[in-house]
């Protein structure tokens, strides 16, 4: 509640204020930590889909017991996802241009508009779905299989959706050589599939230890093995990417030397980025031994490291360096001010209550606590 007091004023004073003048955004880095978080929750979205697979695909009946958790989880972080890109508007007033019958969407033509198609749609998805099968639990019936079923299809075609679009909206973007790339759209979908799983486990834990809500070890051990592998490919995507650029040391590769070891004297995200691979290589050298996987202490320990590190590298580390240098060649650094780290503070605030208030609801009616 305190944190998202805190974004509400620091948003007030950005819309009073203007956003040029409040955050660290220019004309040269028009996107900062603001679509740095959207772009990481969108992987956060997919965690629903590490549970939805397993349990009503292979019919893992450990899994589908915590599934809702997992549901609960895409739709605070897709409401999180769409807060960061208002907040990232100037004038979010002017929203009503892209709305259907009163303004224009401009689908198919427009990158940006499949975009806010497919988050919407993932997010909607999830709303039904989880409002339906809470509702039947809470009527004591069992969900209708063949309902909920197209509704898990739909979600597991958009979850890959939001990722993949959103990584073309990136790539798209010919001028800019840094995320002019074939692989970024694995490289998203490889992170998402690790740090949303890891969340996960972190969550369902703690909901363990202070409820009566029954997770079984199984399920931790299904989500870890798949976070080692997810995490073993977004290490070596990266890998390939590193070497395809100082490889051939062409021009293009001005905004990963920027990034790696800086460029003409300015160097503000280069510890950022190594701090982020050193906590992605511990946490997969944590996650490929299986003794030290087992052992729920560093299972945890790997879980907040890969969070971080991929918070890191697929934020900052994928989004600013996408302007610097400018296709002129000018090299101005982004650094977020107070506003912009306020108010993303009070969007995770609000994002946690959202989820906390949906994981009580959950808990109540499949605890039978709270039935007609």
């Amino acid at each position: 509640m305190i944190l998202t007091l805190i974004g509400v004023f620091s948003y007030a004073l950005q819309m009073k204020l203007g956003i040029l003048h409040t955050t660290g955004l220019s004309e040269e880095v028009a996107w900062g930590i603001y679509i740095a978080n959207f772009a990481f929750l969108i992987g956060i979205a997919a965690a629903a889909v590490m549970l939805v697979v397993p349990a009503y695909i292979f019919s893992h009946q450990e899994i589908k017991q915590v599934v809702m958790v997992g549901e609960a989880m895409a739709v605070a972080a897709c409401i999180m996802a769409v807060m960061f890109i208002l907040a990232s508007l100037g004038r979010p007033d002017r929203l009503w241009h892209i709305l259907p019958m009163i303004g224009r969407l401009n689908v198919p033509r427009s990158m940006l508009a499949w975009d806010v198609v497919v988050i919407n749609s993932y997010l909607l998805i999830n709303i039904i779905m989880l409002f339906y099968i809470l509702y039947r639990n809470y009527q004591g019936k069992e969900p209708h299989y063949r309902l909920y079923f197209v509704g898990v299809v739909i979600a597991i075609c958009l979850a890959i959706s939001i990722h993949t679009v959103t990584a073309f909206l990136f790539s798209s973007n010919v001028s800019r050589p840094y995320w002019h790339s074939a692989i970024l759209g694995p490289r998203f979908l490889a992170s998402a599939f690790t740090s949303g799983p890891a969340l996960i486990i972190l969550t369902l834990q703690i909901i363990a230890a202070f409820t009566a809500y029954p997770v079984k070890s199984r399920v931790i051990e299904t989500l870890a093995v798949i976070m080692t592998i997810t995490l073993q490919v977004n290490m070596f995507l990266l890998g390939a990417e590193m070497y395809t650029e100082f490889y051939s040391q062409t021009k293009h590769a001005s905004s990963i030397q920027y990034l790696f070891f800086g460029l003409h004297g300015y160097s503000a995200l280069v510890p950022w980025i190594w701090t982020s691979i050193v906590l992605n290589v511990i946490s997969v050298i944590i996650l490929s031994l299986h003794p030290l996987r087992r052992n729920r202490r560093l299972l945890n320990t790997a879980c907040i490291m890969a969070i971080t590190g991929i918070w890191m590298e697929k934020g900052m580390g994928l989004v600013i360096p996408g302007f610097i240098p400018t296709p002129l060649g000018d090299i101005v650094e982004y650094i977020p001010t107070h506003y912009e780290i306020g108010v993303s503070m009070g969007i995770w605030g609000l994002g946690a209550i959202i989820f906390t208030l949906i994981v009580k609801v959950v808990i109540s009616i499949q605890l039978g606590e709270l039935k007609a």
